[in-house]
């Protein structure tokens, strides 16, 4: 992670990513029991790993409007593709990875319509705009790990996409380490 200097964000930036913070726990709940609800006949992960990268993703989100927006776009990448590993590891296809995440901006956009509506007129749109930008690429990073792992293991496997516990348990490793880089985040965070 390279430590960039502390850039200034706009306030109605900082005051969404407060927010997304706040949420973090609901906007979690709901997201994770959405996953739940869409895991029968797939591989399980197992509800404490999933919910350790829903609440790896909301923290990130809320850094990535914030002043440490430069810092935090690394860890973004690695997250969001590392969801995408893990989904092809469930069992997914690529549409149902992108449809997981194009949920999360639903829930975004429901729980978080009371403070887009109090911004100023004129920071309105550009703050949903710098947000939507955010998930998108999001999404795009989770395609991308999707398919590098569908490729890997096709390799590996012989074309057949059978994941493995050492091929779930690094995955989780790399969780782990992503976690360690957003705490570096958090204690850089004026929060």
């Amino acid at each position: 992670m390279a430590t960039h200097p502390l850039r200034t964000s706009a306030p109605s930036l900082v005051a969404v990513g407060r927010h997304v913070f706040s949420l973090r726990d609901g906007l979690v709940a709901k997201w994770s029991r959405f996953l739940e609800e869409r895991q029968a006949g797939t591989v399980m992960l197992g509800l404490p790993a999933t919910e350790r990268l829903l609440k790896l993703i909301v923290n990130l989100l809320a850094h990535m409007s914030g002043p440490l927006r430069r810092e935090t776009d690394e860890t973004w990448f690695a997250a969001t593709e590392l969801y995408g590993r893990l989904a092809a590891v469930r069992g997914l296809s690529a549409g149902e990875v992108v449809e997981e995440l194009q949920y999360l901006r639903e829930l975004l956009t429901v729980d978080m319509a009371d403070i887009f509506v109090a911004l100023p007129a004129r920071q309105q749109l550009p703050t949903l705009l710098r947000l939507n930008r955010v998930l998108d690429r999001g999404v795009a990073n989770a395609v991308v790990g999707y398919t590098d792992a569908l490729v890997a293991t096709m390799f590996s496997r012989e074309g057949v996409p059978v994941p493995t516990t050492d091929s779930v348990q690094e995955l989780l490793a790399q969780l782990d380490g992503i976690e360690g880089e957003l705490k570096l985040l958090d204690e850089r965070s004026a929060r």
